[in-house]
């Protein structure tokens, strides 16, 4: 059964906006949703940093900022470990204990620097709860998430100019059926 369900497609094309869309949809139908989002950060029209979120608690930091500074470098960007590990990880774990649909946003080339990361991504797939993800277009570059892409229990799809309105309704719906199949295999003691 396919109960992790990844999202791709060239940047700026809307995956995270997908995410929240399919976040308040779940929440509608009174899911609960927890996990960590990502989203730009611009300073007069320039992006200066990428922020991450939890959402259960609101918090926010840097997954990377701009400019020199400590951590490991991705193009113009140093990625920001301390507050991956405590505000990214520490979501998806608060979201392992407390959330009955797991979000993930992104695992990419950034992310990738951290092995708590990596650790607790592959955690929360192996676990009896639906996971919606981003994850990087470029993903067959690296073995860790060539491996991911490679699990029988995902889905993947790609986000296009054509299909990105319709694509909330199609995964919202693939993610409930999904956690009532799961809820169907616990009750039947599977």
């Amino acid at each position: 059964m396919k109960k992790n369900f990844l999202v791709t497609g060239r940047p700026g094309i809307g995956k995270t906006t997908l995410v929240l869309r399919v976040c308040e949809a779940l929440r509608r139908n009174g899911v609960v949703v927890g996990g960590m989002v990502s989203s730009e950060e611009r300073v007069a029209g320039r992006r200066t940093g990428f922020i991450i979120k939890d959402l259960i608690t609101g918090k926010q930091g840097y997954l990377a900022k701009a400019g020199p500074g400590p951590g490991p470098r991705v193009g113009r960007y140093h990625v920001v470990l301390s507050d991956l590990n405590s505000i990214g990880v520490g979501a998806i774990r608060r979201a392992i204990r407390e959330a009955e649909v797991i979000v993930i946003d992104e695992i990419g080339p950034m992310e990738l620097y951290s092995q708590e990361f990596k650790d607790t991504v592959v955690s929360a797939l192996d676990l009896q709860k639906p996971v919606l993800a981003t994850i990087h277009i470029r993903a067959n570059r690296y073995p860790y998430t060539r491996a991911i892409l490679a699990r029988p229990d995902v889905r993947t799809y790609t986000v296009t100019l054509a299909n990105r309105n319709t694509l909330p309704s199609v995964l919202t719906k693939e993610i409930l059926t999904a956690m009532g199949n799961i809820r169907g295999e616990i009750g039947a003691g599977g």
